[in-house]
């Protein structure tokens, strides 16, 4: 058996009722579909590759301990594997609603807690796979490397042995009890060793540990006029669209415009908040949403590791700025200062620290946590950089992959990214019965990456035309050049 991680442990104690804790992803591929039987059989011979997808979680009585990953017993991979379709004309939108409704749907605690749904029945002979893992054995990193293994790299794989698997005996309650007291004197002391030195010597370093606590409440305490809207109870059902995007004209957008591709994608997402808000007649102007940016704090040595290793940023998306330009400005000098901040190392610091709480103490706080008001984030954006070599399963190629991340608490909307094979995409999710307007946000942030790609192109233009002004000589030069100068200073003054 294996201990929960007190991160891994937290996302299982805040899921309830109305708030499933499962991140997943929706993977079109080109047709024919496989037969059922051959995709589970292909699943059954990595398996072994994820031990994790074996094991369910135990809790230990009373909450003495953080719960334990165990070999199931029962484990069935039929349960896991299932079969589904989309009804005629099997478009995006009929796909869209499925992946909605799978993907609100618990998970069984008693379980492996992952499913994979083969789904049949799409236009031009395509289909999907409709896949759900708990937060709690990945996190967006890992669910990457977890996607390189499970998926091919070639049309054709060699065949992989059947590797036998045997259940390890299930350990009993008292056992449970006596190990998570053992644990409860014996990790204190193990994460002493781990945690940031800022953490564990504030006298010897006052100055750090002030930056330390600095970095955690900057920004948090300054006034600042945010929507209404965008936060508040949510129901039990979920709405879940995509945008489809491109890497390479992000790309073209970061070398242009001097920003990095997370700047441009949180500059589109920052548009479509916009839209939505103008459209429900909320006032943008000096307003903005404030989004938790998950960042990766995993070392190469736990690269692999089937653990939630992230801590988190916290910018404001300035919608109330309606030129793109400025926007994208306004973002990144924010991350470039947040880069600077101590924001993440304080995020990291309080992750470890957490491993000290009594489990008891983490179930309550997350439990509660769900329930209170707030206003501090509106909103969630992670970007997981993906594989840029195509995949497959089956011999059948990976056409396009959009994640899913779940909203809890008082957040209405999340948004997450996922680049593969030169492409940049969107997966949206928003409550169902608070955000019925999602399109409006997905069509915005379409717009945010056309707008940007737009001024990309007409900067990239400028310097060959005022390159063709001065090598003509005689009238023609000065027409042209005078443009580019009015052109050259407009766009200057709104890029500083």
């Amino acid at each position: 058996m294996e201990r929960m991680s007190a991160p891994d442990a937290m996302f299982l104690y805040v899921e309830d009722a109305k708030n499933p804790m499962h991140v997943g992803s929706v993977a079109i591929f080109e047709g024919p579909a496989p037969r059922y039987g051959d995709l589970v059989r292909i699943v059954v011979r990595k398996l072994h590759l994820v031990p994790r997808y074996r094991q369910r979680v135990r809790f230990v009585p009373f909450e003495l301990g953080r719960p334990v990953w165990a070999d199931d017993p029962h484990f069935q991979i039929l349960y896991h594997v299932r079969h589904t379709a989309v009804p005629p004309p099997g478009g995006d939108d009929e796909l869209r609603n499925l992946a909605g409704r799978l993907l609100a749907q618990h998970l069984d605690r008693h379980k492996p807690l992952w499913e994979l749904w083969m789904v049949e029945g799409l236009a031009d002979g395509r289909w999907a796979a409709v896949s759900k893992v708990h937060h709690c054995m990945v996190d967006g990193v890992a669910g990457t490397d977890l996607l390189s293994v499970i998926f091919d790299h070639s049309p054709h794989p060699r065949t992989l042995p059947d590797v036998p698997w045997a259940p390890a005996r299930e350990s009993g309650d008292l056992r449970l009890i006596a190990d998570a007291c053992i644990d409860s004197v014996v990790h204190p002391l193990q994460r002493l060793t781990t945690l940031p030195p800022l953490v564990r010597a504030p006298v010897r370093h006052p100055r750090q540990a002030f930056e330390l606590v600095a970095g955690l409440a900057e920004d948090w305490l300054w006034p600042r006029q945010v929507p209404r809207s965008l936060n508040g109870p949510i129901g039990p059902h979920r709405r879940w669209s995509w945008v489809k995007g491109s890497l390479d004209e992000v790309k073209e957008i970061r070398r242009a415009l001097g920003s990095t591709v997370n700047d441009v994608v949180l500059a589109a997402i920052t548009r479509g908040f916009r839209e939505l808000l103008l459209s429900r007649g909320e006032p943008v102007e000096g307003h903005s949403v404030r989004t938790l940016v998950p960042v990766s704090v995993r070392s190469e040595e736990e690269r692999g590791l089937l653990t939630n290793r992230v801590a988190g940023v916290f910018p404001d998306l300035p919608v109330g700025i309606a030129d793109p330009v400025q926007r994208l400005v306004e973002i990144s000098g924010q991350m470039t200062g947040l880069k600077d901040s101590k924001q993440a190392v304080a995020g990291d610091a309080l992750v470890g620290l957490a491993g000290f709480a009594p489990p008891m103490w983490l179930a309550l706080a997350g439990r509660l946590g769900l329930s209170v008001p707030q206003r501090l984030i509106q909103t969630v954006t992670t970007n997981v950089p993906g594989p840029q070599t195509p995949l497959y399963v089956g011999g059948r190629r990976l056409l396009d992959c959009y994640p899913y991340v779940p909203i809890a608490g008082q957040i209405r909307v999340s948004v997450a990214i996922f680049s593969y094979a030169g492409e940049l995409n969107f997966g949206v999710t928003g409550d169902y019965d608070t955000v019925p307007d999602l399109a409006v946000l997905c069509g915005g942030i379409e717009k945010g990456l056309a707008e940007l790609l737009a001024v990309a192109h007409r900067r990239a233009r400028r310097p060959r035309r005022a390159a063709q002004g001065v090598s003509r000589p005689g009238p023609r030069t000065e027409r042209p050049a005078a443009v580019t100068e009015r052109n050259g200073g407009a766009a200057g003054a709104g890029s500083s």
